[in-house]
């Protein structure tokens, strides 16, 4: 079946998200985090795109860009790639580190856009992960209150006020007011339990004791952890956890 069409946007600002094959984590440290944010920044000068916003979670990214100069195909394949390298000459390893296709909506007005940006940095706040938005270093959001960078912050705050610090202020305020915003997101994914994951390490390890899978030849037991990660969706600290294999290796299988 063809992949339905991407919506183009008239203003050619987009909402868009990209996430880990089978939800797996695409930043493991501080270093990772740092990385990509320095390869928006990198392509921001080679496509000539503008970024107004972007938040990047365990497992996925969110960014909020207007595409000038090129596609915003050909932009996401610079970004993705680049770090796709980059990452698995880091941890050593092959294939894709990205889910097929990148999500995209088109953004046509400045609520919408003003929406958009909220749900953008209320992400870390909504996933518990904070209590505060200032609080989260790997978001745009402060950029808007201390330092710009290379994020457009005026393009926002001209929509707020005129007047830079009361915009700042309207920012702030908007941002952090409660809502039920609902843009592009992640698709649900119900979290598997360690009973669960214990039976499938069993079944597909074909183990009656799951701490044996870290006793096989190398070639055999990085199979079988490539399998329980991209088979069987579970998580790299969930393998770590139940079968006493060190994290760098299960990352690295």
């Amino acid at each position: 079946m063809p992949r339905k069409a991407r919506k183009k946007s008239s203003t050619g600002i987009y909402h868009i998200m990209i996430r880990g094959i089978n939800h797996q984590n695409i930043f493991e440290e501080e270093k990772d985090y740092r990385r990509f944010i320095e390869t928006i920044e990198k392509y921001r000068e080679v496509s000539g795109y503008e970024i107004y916003g972007y938040c990047l979670m365990g497992n996925h990214v969110h960014l909020l860009l207007k595409v000038v100069k090129e596609p915003l195909e050909q932009v996401m394949r610079r970004i993705c790639g680049s770090y796709v390298y980059w990452y698995n000459r880091k941890y050593r390893r092959i294939g894709n580190l990205f889910q097929d296709r990148f999500k995209s909506e088109p953004v046509e007005d400045d609520s919408y856009f003003l929406t958009v940006l909220r749900y953008i940095h209320q992400n870390p706040l909504k996933g518990e992960l904070v209590k505060d938005l200032g609080q989260y270093q790997w978001s745009s959001y402060d950029k808007y209150i201390n330092k710009r960078k290379f994020v457009d912050v005026s393009f926002a705050l001209n929509i707020l006020d005129n007047d830079k610090a009361k915009a700042i202020k309207r920012f702030i305020e908007y941002s952090n007011e409660p809502n039920n915003d609902r843009c592009l997101d992640m698709e649900k994914k119900r979290r598997i339990t360690d009973e669960e994951a214990s039976d499938i390490i069993k079944k597909v390890c074909k183990v009656k004791d799951i701490s044996d899978l870290k006793n096989f030849e190398k070639t055999k037991r990085d199979m079988y952890l490539r399998e329980l990660k991209e088979k069987h969706n579970l998580s790299i600290r969930q393998i770590e956890r139940l079968t006493g294999i060190n994290r760098g290796v299960v990352l690295k299988a």
